[in-house]
């Protein structure tokens, strides 16, 4: 029995958001890649700094960052997103640049220090060794810090405070709060 209380905790505290995250990652990855390409392909005329692979990475990420927000917030961790969305943007956007800066550092390796400047090495450099990299860095950043339900301001924090007021009419405060604050099993 404690194998498969085991396997739920692990599931609920971790795997079903990575699952979801790794979806909504997808969607950001096929606009950053798409992105990515267009403008490292010209689309927007030539000899310009969007361009160039730096410009294009900068560029393609920042629109995909915008993206995975919005889906991080209202599926992946809508349980655990924040009242203060401006806060939680700006946080989500600083985990973001780690990521990109671990993609544009991997891009950078690859394209001007190892001299393979192609548009294939660019995308194996950036949107395959980059991605993995940043992409476990982002999860754990986001999990764990920008949408963590211990953060006073979520949601799921407001939930527990309303949810300890109502039994501590019914109990003691102290046993209300513990109570409030023990994690449920959620049916998603």
């Amino acid at each position: 029995m404690q194998f498969r209380a085991l396997v739920q905790t692990l599931w609920d505290k971790l795997l079903r958001y990575a699952l979801k995250f790794g979806v909504i990652g997808l969607l950001g990855y096929f606009i950053d890649v798409s992105i990515f390409n267009a403008l490292r392909l010209g689309v927007f005329g030539e000899g310009h700094f969007a361009q160039g692979p730096i410009g294009a990475k900068i560029i393609s990420v920042a629109i995909a960052t915008l993206a995975t927000w919005f889906g991080n917030r209202y599926w992946t961790f809508r349980e655990h997103r924040r009242q203060n969305y401006l806060l939680e943007l700006f946080e989500f956007t600083v985990v973001a640049i780690g990521g990109l800066l671990i993609s544009l550092l991997c891009l950078w390796i690859s394209h001007y220090v190892l001299g393979f400047n192609t548009l294939l090495a660019d995308n194996i450099s950036t949107n395959v060794i980059g991605l993995f990299l940043s992409t476990a860095f982002r999860f754990l950043l986001y999990r764990f810090w920008v949408f963590s339900h211990h953060r006073k301001d979520g949601l799921t924090a407001s939930a527990h405070h309303a949810e300890a007021a109502a039994l501590a009419i019914f109990e003691d405060e102290q046993t209300a709060s513990e109570t409030a604050a023990t994690p449920r099993v959620e049916n998603n």
